[in-house]
């Protein structure tokens, strides 16, 4: 007789799944986002999470989640370039000046670091202070520097895997990081859009529905391919 190995039996070989998806839940208010991750184990979502502590006047940037000094790095240069931009972005610098900002990384346990969240933390900032959602479908990685270009990180193929296994149908990329997706697989590229950046003004436009209308097209023009040809 044959074995017939249907969604129960394989649930019971296996164990109940490993992810479960509560994105919508968690980008349903402004100051969250997601940004993706490499580990050993490969690439997993990374959920970034901003509030305003408002009963501090010195501007001060708190920074939790077990963060190593490259990624601490990465979150006051984002909060610099937010800052500087917030007349271009509509928001108040005045508020951003007056009040304090705790930028969080869950699961406080695991250590993280490296300047990939540099695009996500931006995007968690402006959606705090706009108070905008980020939208639902979209991750995020890239490394930032002041000027406010966006620079490729590595683990692509990993990072774009885990964003499929999340559920999540839209990936910002570094421009310079195009090639990498030749090594994700076709069937992944197919069911997924990539914006491919070079500014993070770029990185705004796409991450928000509607984007910037302050921006300029030059500063707004982006590469979407949805879905993937490559």
């Amino acid at each position: 007789m044959p074995i017939v190995i249907d969604e129960n039996a394989i649930e019971d070989i296996l164990g109940p799944p490993m992810y479960e998806s509560e994105t919508s839940e968690r980008l349903s208010q402004p100051g969250v986002a997601i940004g993706l991750a490499w580990t050993p184990m490969g690439g997993e979502i990374l959920y970034v999470e901003a509030s305003k502590v408002e009963d501090r006047s010195d501007g001060k940037l708190t920074l939790t989640g077990q963060l190593g000094d490259v990624m601490k790095e990465s979150a006051n240069l984002a909060f610099n370039w937010v800052r500087a931009h917030a007349k271009k972005l509509d928001l108040q610098r005045e508020l951003m000046e007056r009040c304090g900002l705790h930028v969080h990384f869950p699961a406080g346990a695991i250590s993280k670091d490296g300047p990939s969240a540099g695009v996500t933390i931006v995007t968690v900032i402006v959606s705090l202070f706009a108070e905008r959602c980020v939208r639902s479908d979209t991750a995020m990685t890239g490394e930032v520097t002041l000027r406010g270009l966006v620079l490729p990180v590595g683990g692509i193929k990993e990072k774009v895997l885990g964003a499929h296994r999340a559920g999540l149908t839209r990936v910002i990329l570094p421009s310079r990081n195009q090639k990498d997706l030749h090594d994700v697989p076709d069937n992944i590229k197919s069911a997924m859009s990539f914006i491919f950046v070079r500014q993070l003004e770029e990185v705004l436009q796409a991450a928000f529905e509607g984007g910037f209308p302050h921006l300029s097209a030059t500063e707004s023009a982006i590469n979407e391919a949805a879905p993937s040809k490559l």
